[in-house]
C-alpha cells in the first residue's frame, strides 16, 4: 500500500514537472509578441539610423553652402579689388596727362605773348620793312592763336578724362571694400556653419553609438558585430542609390540625347520642305516666263520703219528689240516648247552634327594625377593646400597642375568652363552639384577620372577621397575646363 502511494505520487510528481517545462498558449503567444515587438525595434533603430545619416548628409550640405558663399566672396572682393588696382593706375595716368597739358599750355602761352601785335606795332612800322614785319608776325600770331587754342582743348579735355577716371577709381575703391566686408561676413558665417556641422557630426555619431548598441542588445549579439553589420547594409544600400542615381542620369542623357536629335531631324525636315516649295515655286516661275516668251514669238510683228538722221545710211536699220529678232514672215510653233531661264543652283541642306563638347585646353592626365596625390589629406573650408583642402581648392589646384587656371569657388568654376551632358565626360572634367536648377546655388565640385569615379575633398571629418561619383547624390551639372 505504500509502495503503491509512492509510485503514485512520484508518477504525478513527474507529470507536473512535466508540464510545467511544456510552455502554454499563452506563453508561446507572448513569446511571439516579444519577437514581433523586437523585430518592430530593430526596424525603428535602422529607421533611426537613417535619419541620423540624413541629419549628417544635411548638415554637411549646409555647411559647404556656407565655405562656397565665403569663397565666392573673397572670389568676388579680389576680383573687385584687381579692378580697383587698374583704376587707379588709370587715373593715374590721366593725373599726368593733365600735368602734361596743362604744362604745353602753359608754354603756348608764354610764346603767345611775343608775338602781340600790341607790343610790337609801333616799332615794326619805324622800320624799313615794318609793314612787312608786321603781316608776317600777325600771321605768326594768328598761327600761335591757334596752337594756344589747341592746347588748351587738349588740357580741358585731359582734365575731363582725369575726373572721370578718379571717380571711377573711388567707386571701384568703394565696391571692393564692400565686398571685402561682404567677405569678412561670409567668413563669419562658414566658420559658424563649420562649428555647427562639426558639433552635429559629434551628436551624431553619439546617437549612432547609442543605436548601435540598442541594435546589438536586441539582436544578442555583440556591439562590434551589430555596427559591422549596420556599416554593410548603408554601404550596401548607398551602392544601390548610387546604381539608381547613375541609371536614372543615364536615361536623362539618352533622353535629352534623343530629343536634341529629334529636334535636329524635324528642323532639317523643315528646311528641306521650305527649300524644295522654293525651288518648285522657281521652276513654275521660270516655266511661265519661257512659255510668255514663246507665245510673243508666235506672234508676227510689223517691220518697224525708221526716221533717217542726217548722218544715217542710206538704208536704215531697224531698231532690234531687247529680246527677239523678228523674222519677215514667222512660222508660228504649234505647241511651243518653253525652256526655263537657268535657277540658281540651291544650297543643300546641311545633314545635323551633333554639338560636340571641345577638348580640356590643359591637361587632365596631370590634373588627376595631382588630385590622386592628395588623396588621404584632410578637407578644410577655404583651403587651397598644400595639405588640406576644400571641393574648389582641390579643383582649382589640381587643374592648376593641369595648366589650367580656375578660380577658388566652383560657381566660377562652371560659368568658367564649356558646360556639357553628363553622357558627354571625359576624364579630368568636372562634377558639380547644386540645390537648384540655376548654376549660382552650385555649392560642391569634384574632379571625374572615369568609369564613374571621382576625387573631391567631402566635408569635415572626412579626407580627400576617390568614390563613386553617385556616393553621395547624383550631381546635377557637369563642365569642362
Amino acid at each position: 500500500m505504500a509502495a503503491t502511494l509512492s509510485l503514485t505520487l512520484f508518477v504525478g510528481g513527474a507529470a507536473t514537472a512535466a508540464d510545467e517545462d511544456v510552455p502554454s498558449e499563452s506563453d508561446v503567444a507572448a513569446a511571439r509578441e516579444d519577437a514581433s515587438d523586437a523585430a518592430r525595434d530593430v526596424a525603428a533603430v535602422r529607421a533611426d539610423l537613417a535619419v541620423a545619416n540624413e541629419r549628417l548628409r544635411s548638415s554637411a550640405v549646409s555647411a559647404s553652402q556656407a565655405a562656397e558663399a565665403y569663397n565666392g566672396a573673397r572670389w568676388a572682393a579680389d576680383e573687385a579689388r584687381a579692378a580697383a588696382a587698374g583704376a587707379e593706375d588709370a587715373a593715374a595716368v590721366a593725373r599726368a596727362d593733365v600735368a602734361q597739358s596743362k604744362a604745353a599750355y602753359a608754354d603756348a602761352l608764354v610764346d603767345s605773348y611775343q608775338y602781340n601785335p600790341e607790343l610790337q606795332g609801333f616799332a615794326a612800322l619805324v622800320e624799313a620793312d615794318g609793314i612787312e614785319n608786321v603781316l608776317d608776325t600777325t600771321a605768326t600770331m594768328r598761327a600761335t592763336e591757334q596752337v594756344l587754342d589747341s592746347k588748351y582743348d587738349s588740357y580741358e579735355a585731359t582734365s575731363t578724362i582725369a575726373v572721370v577716371a578718379e571717380q571711377a577709381a573711388q567707386d571701384a575703391l568703394a565696391k571692393a571694400e564692400s565686398l571685402e566686408a561682404d567677405a569678412s561676413t561670409a567668413r563669419d558665417a562658414a566658420a559658424a556653419a563649420e562649428e555647427q556641422a562639426g558639433a552635429e557630426a559629434e551628436s551624431i555619431a553619439r546617437d549612432k553609438t547609442d543605436l548601435i548598441e540598442e541594435l546589438a542588445e536586441l539582436q544578442g549579439i555583440s556591439y562590434a558585430l551589430a555596427e559591422k553589420r549596420q556599416s554593410a547594409l548603408e554601404k550596401k544600400a548607398a551602392e544601390a542609390a548610387a546604381k539608381a542615381a547613375q541609371k536614372a542620369a543615364e536615361e536623362a542623357a539618352k533622353a535629352e540625347a534623343e530629343a536634341a536629335a529629334k529636334a535636329a531631324a524635324e528642323k532639317a525636315a523643315q528646311e528641306k520642305a521650305a527649300q524644295e516649295a522654293a525651288e518648285k515655286a522657281a521652276a513654275e516661275k521660270a516655266a511661265q516666263e519661257a512659255a510668255e516668251k514663246e507665245k510673243q514669238k508666235a506672234t508676227p510683228k510689223p517691220t518697224p520703219t525708221s526716221t533717217p538722221t542726217p548722218t544715217s545710211t542710206p538704208t536704215p536699220t531697224p531698231t532690234p528689240t531687247p529680246t527677239l529678232t523678228p523674222t519677215p514672215t514667222p512660222t508660228p510653233t504649234p505647241t511651243p516648247t518653253p525652256t526655263p531661264t537657268p535657277t540658281p543652283t540651291p544650297t543643300p541642306v546641311p545633314t545635323p552634327v551633333p554639338t560636340v563638347p571641345p577638348a580640356p585646353t590643359g591637361d587632365p592626365a596631370a590634373a588627376i594625377a595631382f588630385a590622386t596625390a592628395q588623396i588621404g589629406d584632410p578637407y578644410r573650408w577655404g583651403a587651397a593646400g598644400p595639405d588640406s583642402w576644400d571641393c574648389s581648392g582641390l579643383t582649382a589646384g589640381a587643374w592648376a597642375a593641369g595648366g589650367k587656371k580656375l578660380p577658388h569657388y566652383s560657381v566660377a568654376q562652371y560659368t568658367g568652363s564649356t558646360p556639357i551632358s553628363a553622357a558627354s565626360l571625359v576624364p579630368g572634367d568636372l562634377l558639380f552639384w547644386g540645390s537648384s536648377s540655376k548654376s549660382s546655388s552650385i555649392y560642391h565640385v569634384a574632379l571625374y577620372v572615369g568609369d564613374g569615379q571621382m576625387i573631391h575633398a567631402p566635408r569635415t571629418g572626412r579626407p580627400v577621397v576617390k568614390e563613386s561619383m553617385y556616393s553621395w547624390t547624383a550631381p546635377n551639372f557637369f563642365a569642362r575646363p
